[in-house]
């Protein structure tokens, strides 16, 4: 339940219908953020659109649980529970290892990146992700020369840089339109 009007699948027609109807094919439910965009269906088609581009994109070369953690990170900054519960899911399903997804989750929500058992690459990454979040009007040139200097190419660079912008925009959406998870099943990815 969100704090605005919502339309149910069963309620849906025309462009709003179909879009539910991929959404139930590809994940088998439609989630509250993306319910909270039914009054207005071409912000939904976007949404997911922007969505599955950042995150679930075959040719993405950043791994999949690392732009997973982003999501974590920049969620628990944002102090959005909704985005950061799922987002948990979806890089414990990619690391394939539940117990260090949880080590990784539980050294961002306490602050501690530097705690967090990660080769050079992925602690650089989340660095940026983190200092993107807490200090957009701070960026230089020199984040993006850390990461290069760490071996991300430019293309890596800007995936990095879609997943945390992504994820302050998302969590705006939960927060701001009051998104629960109550009753969804965490981690279901509308992945095309």
């Amino acid at each position: 339940m969100s704090w605005i009007e919502t339309i149910e699948p069963e309620s849906a027609s025309g462009e709003l219908a179909e879009i539910y109807s991929e959404l139930m094919k590809s994940h088998g439910g439609v989630d509250q953020v993306m319910k909270v965009h039914s009054l207005r269906p071409a912000t939904m088609s976007a949404h997911l659109s922007l969505y599955q581009s950042v995150l679930h994109r075959s040719d993405n070369s950043v791994p999949r649980w690392l732009l997973e953690a982003i999501g974590v990170l920049v969620s628990s900054i944002n102090s959005c529970n909704y985005c950061l519960d799922h987002h948990f899911e979806g890089m414990s399903r990619a690391l394939k290892d539940r117990e260090r997804a949880l080590a990784i989750k539980s050294a961002i929500i306490q602050g501690g990146l530097e705690e967090i058992d990660l080769d050079v690459k992925a602690r650089q990454a989340l660095r940026y992700a983190f200092k993107l979040t807490t200090k957009p009007g701070k960026a230089s040139s020199f984040w993006i020369k850390e990461l290069r200097d760490c071996g991300f190419s430019d293309g890596e660079v800007l995936e990095i840089n879609q997943v945390t912008a992504y994820f302050a925009y998302v969590n705006r959406v939960v927060l701001g339109l009051g998104c629960s998870s109550l009753g969804e099943t965490l981690g279901r990815s509308p992945a095309k």
